[in-house]
C-alpha cells in the first residue's frame, strides 16, 4: 500500500512539472514594477491573467543583450514609442497608442509591406530590392493567406485564435500590453491604439509595457518593447489659462492693475468622462471680494489695487452613476388597514432614484498685480512739408496719447490695408515726462493706403492702436512747376519781342540814303535810327528821356 502511495505522488508530480515549467506571460514579459505594487489587482475589462501560459515556440523570449535581437530588423533596429492621455479620472478611459518607428528610408506601404521609400539613400545606398519584407510574398508559401483560419500560427501567445476582421491579413504585428498584472493582445499594423477603462484600476502611478512582435513566416520575431508610466486619479485634472488685454508676459503670473483678467478652465477629459455630469466652479481670487460661483468655465475679474494675490479655484462635477443596493430593512407588520402594495411601491422609488457621485478638483496660483500701460490713442495726424525737390517721399506726424504709465519704448509696424503683411517695422526708446505725450514720425516711400500698427510699452505691458491712412501723391502745382511756367512766359515774350523787331528792320529796309554822302556815314546813321525807332515803338512812355528828342524842335 504505501508503495502504491508513492506511485501515485510521482504520477501527480510528473503531471504537475509540466504546468510548472511552462513560461507565464509574467516571465515573458519582465517583472519590472513601480515602487508598492501590488499583486493582487481587481479584474481589468476585457484583459486577461498574466498566470496564462506563453507560447514560446511560437513567439520566442530574447533577454536583453541577446545577439539575436541585433538582427531582428534589416537595416537596423525598429523603435517603438508609447504614449498616453493620462492623467485619468477614475472611472474614465484611458487610452494609449504604440507608433513604430522604422530605420531610415523605410516605410509600410498600402498593403501592410514594408518597402523602401523611392529616391532616399540609406547607409548603404540604394536598394535594388524595394521591399524590406514582403509579407504578401511569405503569405504564398505558408498558409498565412489560405483564410481558413485553422491554422495553428494565426494565433497569439496565449494560443486565442486571430480575429479574422476585413484586411487582417495585412496586420503583420502583434503587441502585447501588460500592466497590473494583466495583459491585452492586439492584431495590428504600425500603429495600434488601446483603451482602457480605469474603473477597476488603483490610483496612482502605474506601469504599461507593451512587447511588439513582427511576423515571419510560421513564427514571430520580438522587434520593440517600451514602457511608459500612466495616472489613475480621483481628482478632476484641472489646468487654468491667464489672459489679459495690454499683458507683455501672461506665463510669469504678473498682471495689470485696473483691467479684466480672463480666467479659462480647461478640465482633462479626452474620453468626454464628464459631458453628462453638472460642473460648478467656485472662484476665490484672495483680494477680499467674496467667493464667486458659476457654472461657465471662464470668468473675468479686475484687481483694484497692487499686490500679490492667492488664487482658489475649487470644481466641482455631479457625475451620475449607479445607485448601491438598498439595504434591508425590517418588516412592517401587518394590517389588513395597509394596502399590500405599499412595499412594493417603495422598493420601485428607491430603484428609479437617480443616485450621483461628485467629484473635485482643486487649482492655485499666486498672482501679483502691478501699475501698467492702460490705454493708447492718435489724437492728431498731420503731414510734414518735404523740402523740393523729394517728390517720391511723405512723412507723417503721428500725436499719441497714453493712460497708465509711462511708455519707455514704441513701435511701428506698417502693413498693407488687411493689416497682415507688414512691409516696414521701427523700435524706438522714447523718453516722455509725466504727462503720456508723444509725436512719432514715420516716412512712407509711395503714395496708397496703410495699416498702422502703434505700440507702446514698458517691462510688464503692452499697449496697441491701429488706424488706416491714405497717402496721397506729392501736388502738381509744386515750385518746380511754377518756375516752369515762368519760364515758359519768358520765352514767350522773347518771341514777341522778336517778331516786332523784324517788322521794324523790313519797314527800315524801304529808306534810301543822299547818294552824295559817305557810305560808312550813311550805314552809321541808319543802324541808329532804326534802333531809335524800334525804341520808341517798344518804350512809347520813355520818349522823354530819350537823348534824341533833345534835337527835336519844342524840347528844351
Amino acid at each position: 500500500m504505501e508503495r502504491l502511495c508513492y506511485f501515485l505522488g510521482f504520477l501527480l508530480l510528473a503531471a504537475r512539472l509540466p504546468q510548472d515549467s511552462a513560461k507565464r506571460f509574467h516571465d515573458a514579459l519582465g517583472n519590472e514594477r513601480l515602487p508598492g505594487y501590488v499583486r493582487e489587482h481587481n479584474q481589468l475589462n476585457g484583459w486577461s491573467s498574466d498566470e496564462n501560459d506563453w507560447n514560446e515556440k511560437l513567439y520566442p523570449v530574447w533577454k536583453r543583450g541577446d545577439e539575436k535581437c541585433k538582427n531582428s530588423w534589416k537595416g537596423g533596429c525598429v523603435k517603438a514609442v508609447l504614449t498616453s492621455d493620462s492623467p485619468a479620472l477614475v472611472g474614465s478611459n484611458i487610452t494609449f497608442v504604440v507608433n513604430l518607428i522604422f530605420p531610415r528610408c523605410q516605410k509600410e506601404d498600402a498593403d501592410g509591406n514594408i518597402v523602401y521609400e523611392k529616391n532616399c539613400r540609406n547607409d548603404t545606398g540604394l536598394s535594388a530590392d524595394p521591399y524590406v519584407y514582403n509579407w504578401t510574398a511569405w503569405s504564398d508559401d505558408s498558409d498565412w493567406g489560405n483564410g481558413s483560419g485553422q491554422s495553428h500560427h494565426h494565433v497569439f501567445p496565449d494560443g486565442r485564435p486571430f480575429p479574422h476582421h476585413h484586411g487582417w491579413k495585412k496586420w503583420n504585428f502583434v503587441y502585447v500590453f501588460h500592466t497590473l498584472g494583466q495583459y491585452f493582445q492586439k492584431l495590428g499594423r504600425c500603429s495600434v491604439r488601446v483603451s482602457l477603462n480605469t474603473a477597476n484600476v488603483t490610483l496612482g502611478p502605474q506601469l504599461m509595457q507593451v512587447t511588439v512582435y513582427r511576423r515571419h513566416r510560421r513564427a514571430f520575431i520580438p522587434i520593440a518593447q517600451v514602457k511608459d508610466v500612466y495616472v489613475v486619479t480621483d481628482q478632476i485634472p484641472v489646468f487654468v489659462t491667464m489672459s489679459q488685454k495690454n499683458n507683455r508676459n501672461a506665463s510669469d503670473e504678473t498682471f495689470l492693475k485696473d483691467l479684466p483678467i480672463t480666467f479659462d478652465v480647461l478640465i482633462h477629459d479626452p474620453s468626454h468622462f464628464l459631458n453628462e455630469s453638472a460642473i460648478d466652479y467656485k472662484w476665490n481670487f484672495g483680494d477680499n471680494t467674496g467667493l464667486f460661483v458659476s457654472s461657465n468655465h471662464s470668468l473675468n475679474h479686475t484687481y483694484v489695487l497692487n499686490g500679490t494675490f492667492d488664487l482658489n479655484l475649487t470644481v466641482q462635477a455631479t457625475v451620475p452613476g449607479p445607485c448601491p443596493p438598498p439595504s434591508p430593512r425590517p418588516p412592517k407588520p401587518t394590517s389588513s388597514l395597509v394596502p399590500a402594495s405599499d412595499d412594493s411601491l417603495e422598493q420601485s422609488e428607491i430603484l428609479d432614484e437617480n443616485c450621483q457621485i461628485h467629484r473635485y478638483g482643486y487649482f492655485k496660483a499666486t498672482i501679483t498685480i502691478v501699475e501698467g500701460i492702460l490705454e493708447v490713442n492718435i489724437i492728431q495726424m498731420t503731414d510734414v512739408p518735404m523740402p523740393v525737390p523729394q517728390p517720391d517721399n511723405s512723412l507723417i506726424d503721428f500725436v499719441v496719447t497714453c493712460q497708465g504709465t509711462v511708455p519707455t519704448e514704441v513701435c511701428t509696424i506698417i502693413s498693407d490695408p488687411t493689416c497682415q503683411i507688414a512691409t516696414n517695422a521701427v523700435c524706438d526708446p522714447v523718453q516722455v515726462g509725466d504727462t503720456c505725450l508723444l509725436t512719432v514720425r514715420r516716412a512712407f516711400s509711395r503714395p496708397g493706403t496703410y495699416c498702422v500698427n502703434l505700440t507702446l510699452g514698458d517691462d510688464t505691458s503692452l499697449a496697441l492702436t491701429s488706424t488706416l491712412i491714405s497717402v496721397p501723391g506729392r501736388d502738381p502745382a509744386t515750385p518746380l512747376r511754377l518756375a516752369s511756367g515762368a519760364l515758359i512766359s519768358i520765352g514767350c515774350l522773347a518771341l514777341f519781342v522778336t517778331v516786332i523787331v523784324l517788322l521794324v528792320y523790313k519797314k527800315h529796309t524801304e529808306y534810301k540814303p543822299i547818294e552824295n554822302s559817305p557810305g560808312n556815314v550813311v550805314k552809321s546813321k541808319g543802324l541808329n535810327v532804326f534802333l531809335n525807332r524800334a525804341k520808341v515803338v517798344l518804350f512809347p512812355g520813355n520818349q522823354e528821356k530819350d537823348p534824341l528828342l533833345k534835337n527835336q524842335p519844342g524840347i528844351l
